[in-house]
């Protein structure tokens, strides 16, 4: 699905993390350029 495809992913600290969207990417196909983990208030 995201077959050489290029990916930022921006997570937040109390839903769904970087690195849990990082893994469905990779997953798909997909590579991670730029991962973070925020809390947005």
């Amino acid at each position: 699905m995201l077959d050489a495809k290029k990916v930022a992913v921006f997570g937040e600290r109390d839903d769904v993390t970087g690195v849990a969207i990082r893994k469905c990417v990779e997953a798909a196909g997909g590579e991670v350029v730029y991962e973070a983990t925020s809390c947005f208030v």
